[in-house]
């Protein structure tokens, strides 16, 4: 199913099946054997330490790895489900995630997963080059913002009604003071909006502010305010604070106190 000529399943037997799995930058979880070796193969060959686990539970073992920069995860994992992976796997690391679906009509797979906090997707049959450029380009997202990080170190927060967003530990608090688990796309969304209070900003503003890949399908950004609204408002589908702004984009319609 990957479509990629000059790979053909008669090199795989002779290609590097990946760098230790002790020092990697890409995980790839596929419960096919050829296919997550030819991937492993065809990233190593163009320098990427990479290495591949067939299940959840081997996967899980090395998300305490400092190296470890991204996650390549099959959706169809034989008798595992995918999305219950991801949610694990977002419960435990911000590592980015890159997620591949079956098909085309895996729509919901797709919406759910990037709801779930996957970074970016790509359907089957796919390319190896199509994969490798998504995964360079969330390198180089991920790079960007440590560059950004390290000359503007994040200090003070903001208040909203009631809730709380210390920048320095990146830590959410809502108004009774418990702590609220966000990604790192909510967080840069729930940010932009707090440094532009009651004033709407359109959907490439916000889309540029969490710095998603643009090939990502529009709506994209859609999803992550519907995420960000579950976890902010008592009715996401009647919100008071990310009010729609029709054939343009949203604004965040409370006050807010820097401090």
């Amino acid at each position: 199913m990957l479509m990629d000529s000059r790979i053909t399943s008669e090199r795989v037997a002779s290609m590097n099946i990946g760098s230790s799995l002790g020092d990697l930058d890409i995980l790839i979880i596929d419960d096919d054997a050829s296919m997550r070796n030819m991937v492993v193969g065809y990233f190593d060959e163009n320098g990427l330490r990479a290495g591949g686990v067939a299940s959840g539970r081997d996967a899980l073992h090395y998300l305490p790895q400092k190296t470890l920069r991204l996650i390549v995860l099959d959706l169809q994992l034989g008798q595992e489900d995918g999305l219950s992976l991801l949610r694990e796997i977002r419960a435990k690391s911000d590592v980015p995630v890159i997620i591949i679906t079956g098909n085309r009509r895996d729509e919901i797979d797709r919406i759910v997963g990037l709801e779930l906090g996957a970074d970016d997707y790509v359907i089957k049959p796919f390319n190896l080059r199509e994969l490798l450029a998504r995964v360079r380009a969330v390198l180089r997202r991920q790079e960007i913002g440590r560059v950004i990080d390290q000359k503007d170190p994040e200090r003070g927060g903001y208040t909203f009604n009631g809730w709380r967003l210390d920048r320095r530990h990146r830590r959410l608090t809502d108004p009774n003071g418990e702590v609220v688990s966000i990604t790192k796309g909510e967080y840069a969304l729930l940010l932009a909006f707090l440094k532009a209070p009651r004033r709407p900003l359109s959907r490439e503003q916000l889309l540029q502010a969490t710095r998603i890949h643009e090939d990502v399908f529009d709506r994209s950004i859609d999803v992550q305010v519907l995420r960000l609204r579950r976890k902010l408002e008592a009715d996401p589908a009647s919100p008071k604070m990310i009010k729609t702004e029709r054939g343009f984009g949203y604004i965040f319609d409370v006050p807010v106190e820097p401090y």
